[in-house]
């Protein structure tokens, strides 16, 4: 299993205890916690529900990389970070306001999705099922495990920073 099982920890836990308010706290133009925290549960669960989906698919081979994809996946995997200017795919991107309960429930059902996922899937479709990423091409299950795990540590760093303000 993957180290998505600590994210509930990562992205969470600055907001455990705090007040109901604190899910809505952000700068003008920016998401709340409880939209970042239903943005990572919408990718979460969208890659979970794929690769489920594809569980009875023939051995696939990856697709070529592009230079662009190439760059992310030195940025995302190699530096742990992400390339600076993206926005979020339309698929992923949470409504106007979203109450933090609700996308805390939805986050930690993604999670539980996944690891649902890797139990019927690992190791058997380690090498051989891929699902595309907007930015980075075709990845594993693994790669994109370390994708949702580098993108919840940003946001988290997001939350941190609003609970802050």
């Amino acid at each position: 299993m993957t180290a998505l099982a600590d994210l509930s920890t990562v992205v969470l836990g600055p907001l455990t205890g705090r007040p109901l308010e604190s899910w809505q706290q952000a700068p003008a133009g920016k998401w709340t916690p409880a939209q970042i925290v239903e943005h990572l549960a919408l990718a979460v669960e969208m890659s979970a529900t794929t690769f489920t989906a594809r569980r009875t698919k023939e051995p696939m081979t990856r697709r070529g990389t592009t230079l662009v994809e190439k760059l992310g996946r030195v940025f995302t995997f190699g530096l742990g970070r992400f390339p600076p200017g993206l926005k979020a795919p339309d698929r992923t991107t949470p409504p106007p306001r979203v109450d933090g309960p609700a996308a805390e429930a939805h986050f930690r059902s993604a999670l539980a999705a996944w690891a649902a996922m890797e139990r019927e899937l690992l190791p058997a479709r380690r090498r051989d099922l891929f699902v595309k990423h907007p930015r980075l091409g075709d990845l594993t299950i693994e790669e994109w495990a370390r994708f949702h795990v580098v993108h919840a540590r940003h946001h988290a760093r997001q939350i941190r920073a609003r609970l802050r303000a």
